[in-house]
């Protein structure tokens, strides 16, 4: 069930890359990671970073995706992401915290900007 999961969840980290470059942002990084938080895509676009959670589902049924972010895991990707810009050196004029949901049964995505 795991490795299902994770397949799932990498399917869906591909997909959101994929629809995030049609969407003209520039993929900076991916899965970067520190001992207590991972952000599944880090985008650029317009002058702002976006930090960004993928939530990958079979279906809707139990809920939408964006909900599994609690505020715990809100919490590590904000600490992940005052980590991530203090070690580059990028010019921006805004940071977002987005959600991208992915339905893989309507094959539904929802890229929620400013989600938290």
């Amino acid at each position: 069930m795991k490795s299902n999961n994770y397949s799932k969840g990498k399917l869906g980290e591909d997909i959101a890359v994929n629809y995030l470059k049609n969407c003209g942002f520039e993929i900076l990084d991916r899965n970067f990671a520190i001992k207590a938080a991972e952000i599944d895509i880090i985008a650029y676009k317009n002058n702002i970073v976006n930090f960004i959670e993928v939530k990958a589902r079979t279906t809707i049924d139990f809920g939408y995706a964006h909900e599994a972010v609690d505020a715990r895991k809100q919490n590590k990707i904000r600490l992940a992401a005052e980590v991530y810009l203090n070690q580059t050196n990028l010019i921006y004029e805004e940071i977002s915290f987005d959600v991208v949901e992915i339905y893989f049964d309507t094959k539904n995505i929802n890229h929620i900007i400013g989600c938290f």
